[in-house]
């Protein structure tokens, strides 16, 4: 925070800084209305109404047979809300939840330790589950299936296995990976969804869901260019929200409008798709360098200086859901609509004898 502020809280009226006024009270109820965007009941959250569905009815038969709810998980790309997810079905079954990650667990020592302080019904969620250790993930098979944990004592001739009841609970695993799960561990998932991403009057709703708890006063108009630069994704949509509103404090007294709302997402280098720096970069790469493609994804991390995961995970969905690239066995491929947004003449490119039989081997898998 600039020190020069005059609406700085950390600068005093002597112009000394004191650490009492850090943390003003404006500054806790904000983060307050930040923490508290996270919807809690099924009826607050928008969008995946089949999961919602399906979920509502999943709920009412396991609190009818006062049993635990089975095995859950979500995937799909990051921000869509899997996490949210999991602290609803444990407000809605009114139990406690345990979140961790997979990375977090290195140790059967530390799953086992999590496990054994679950209480009866509790809700364990582990985002990123295909991250998971296969050590660790071997002492969780017992203990989804007959809630019993198998601990091995001693070494050698002189070790035992002993085993130990566990409270029924209900696992609740998060990935954007789905195709790096074991079969193994994603069999005994009784529920699995897929998230999708969010259709523009959805994100707009929760645009204005949010804009109500944080006490902003966002234009329907405004509400509505927003919502279609958000990638599909709420994640982004709260993200966008919170630093448009920033430029609304400074150039219009705190009213997002729609003038105000395209000056900021202009300065955030969003477009009207919802591309960023990012992404544009990613398209230009395959299409001014790599002649359209195809590339391979580990040449184009390289090219980009970005991690090959942030690619996979974070560029190219929302990409390959626009229809911008595609995905062939002999990397990406820049797609007419591509060169189109970008305002790239496409050049003619020479076909050559592999690329025909390339061609004719991916329909002829197509067709099988």
């Amino acid at each position: 925070m600039n020190s020069g502020d005059p609406r700085s809280p950390i600068e005093s009226n002597e112009g000394q800084t004191d650490k009492n006024e850090i943390f003003s009270k404006e500054r806790l109820e904000e983060d307050l209305n930040i923490q508290t965007i996270r919807p809690k009941l099924l009826d607050e959250y928008v969008g995946q109404t089949k999961i919602k569905e399906n979920l509502r009815v999943f709920l009412e038969a396991t609190k009818n047979r006062n049993e635990s709810l089975d095995h859950c998980l979500f995937y799909g790309p990051p921000g869509l809300g899997k996490t949210t997810l999991a602290s609803i079905i444990a407000n809605e079954l009114g139990v406690n939840i345990k979140a961790t990650s997979g990375p977090v667990i290195e140790k059967t020592g530390d799953l086992a330790a999590v496990l054994t302080n679950l209480s009866e019904g509790d809700v364990l969620f582990i985002d990123e589950i295909h991250r998971l250790h296969s050590s660790v993930e071997e002492i969780l098979y017992p203990a989804m299936e007959d809630f019993q944990l198998d601990i091995i004592i001693g070494q050698g001739p002189a070790a035992r296995t002993i085993k130990i009841d566990l409270e029924k609970f209900t696992l609740i695993g998060a990935t954007t990976r789905m195709g790096l799960l074991t079969s193994p561990l994603r069999d005994r998932f009784g529920m699995i969804f897929r998230l999708e991403f969010y259709h523009d009057d959805e994100l707009k709703e929760i645009i204005k869901r949010a804009a109500g708890i944080m006490d902003i006063d966002v234009a329907e108009e405004a509400a509505d260019e927003i919502a279609r630069r958000c990638r599909g994704t709420p994640r982004v949509a709260h993200r966008l929200l919170r630093r448009i509103r920033d430029f609304a404090d400074v150039y219009n007294k705190g009213i997002i409008e729609k003038k105000i709302a395209k000056h900021g997402l202009g300065r955030l280098e969003i477009d009207v798709m919802g591309l960023d720096t990012s992404d544009r970069r990613y398209l230009e790469s395959i299409i001014e360098k790599y002649e359209g493609g195809p590339v391979g994804v580990d040449t184009l991390a390289a090219t980009l200086s970005e991690e090959k995961d942030t690619i996979e995970d974070v560029i190219e969905p929302f990409l390959i859901y626009c229809g911008f690239i595609k995905k062939t066995p002999r990397g990406r491929v820049a797609a007419i609509k591509a060169y189109e947004h970008l305002n790239i003449k496409r050049r003619n490119k020479q076909v050559t004898v592999d690329d025909l039989l390339n061609d004719q081997e991916n329909n002829n898998d197509e067709q099988e």
